[in-house]
């Protein structure tokens, strides 16, 4: 079974799966790797085989902020409104684990949208969850104290990875929040006498 297959069988119909196969250009990425970048033009729509995406925000003067992840058999739905509106992105998209992604051609999203049930539905699905994600980034901002957000934050990454200890600096963090690193190592020792997490070197134990 080829990594389209294992993405997206279930998701999207044999017949479409078998067009993606034909004009995707699949593309691999390493930790850091930047797949697609702000103010660039968006010629193809990625979808996620394996790894996982992080997508943020970034402002000139403020950093950048975390807006979501993306995971296997998804895609980011800020490219797909540049692709089909040829506008500049307005997010960076960057590979957060090794990462293989298929990337469409702009030409067959329209295309498959009238010509697929199953496609009309993952696009529309992936608005619904990706808008969800990001009023949830916009609470996390406005509502929550910097303690629950770095709470949120590794319990997203443990869902991301299915695995509950972390890879992650107390700088990644700090960078990923738009906050400090002297206010993320405060905080983390705090969890940690709280017995939520345990830190390592360079690594983080989520215990809840």
């Amino acid at each position: 079974m080829s990594l389209i297959e294992t993405a997206y069988t279930g998701i999207l119909e044999p017949a479409l799966i078998e067009e993606i196969e034909a004009v995707a250009t699949i593309k691999s990425f390493e930790v850091g790797d930047i797949i697609v970048d702000i103010g660039q033009y968006i010629r193809s729509m990625p979808l996620l085989l394996t790894g996982a995406i992080k997508i943020v925000r970034e402002d000139e003067d403020r950093g950048e902020v975390l807006l979501y992840y993306l995971a296997q058999g998804e895609t980011c739905t800020m490219s797909i409104a540049c692709c089909m509106g040829n506008k500049k992105s307005e997010i960076r998209a960057q590979a957060e684990m090794p990462t293989t992604v298929a990337m469409i051609p702009n030409n067959f999203l329209n295309e498959w949208l009238v010509k697929y049930n199953s496609w009309r539905n993952f696009i529309l699905n992936s608005y619904s969850s990706r808008m969800n994600e990001m009023l949830g980034a916009i609470d996390n901002l406005a509502f929550s104290n910097m303690e629950e957000r770095i709470m949120n934050f590794l319990k997203e990454k443990v869902r991301l990875t299915n695995d509950r200890i972390l890879t992650v600096t107390h700088q990644d963090i700090a960078m990923d929040l738009n906050t400090s690193r002297v206010v993320v190592s405060r905080i983390l020792k705090k969890l940690e006498n709280e017995d939520k997490i345990v830190l390592l070197r360079n690594e983080i134990r989520v215990l809840v």
